[in-house]
């Protein structure tokens, strides 16, 4: 199944954008802090929600982990 490695790189991609727009809401200088909050919450949604699916995929076998330095 090679579904899951595209999947992994469009959340990261999501998570990136959080971010990116979590930054905007800082630095926009309008103290509209409820946007930044929920741009940060998910983030972290995200965030465990990729650990999760790594964990997942890793002990299904549909991805598996090499060496460093093999």
């Amino acid at each position: 199944m090679e579904l899951i490695k595209p999947l992994i790189v469009i959340v990261l991609v999501a998570i990136v954008i959080s971010l990116g727009s979590a930054l905007y809401h800082l630095s926009s200088g309008k103290g509209d802090s409820k946007k930044m909050l929920r741009s940060l919450t998910v983030r972290i949604t995200l965030s465990v929600i990729l650990f999760v699916l790594i964990l997942l995929a890793s002990r299904f076998g549909l991805i598996t982990p090499h060496g460093v330095g093999n």
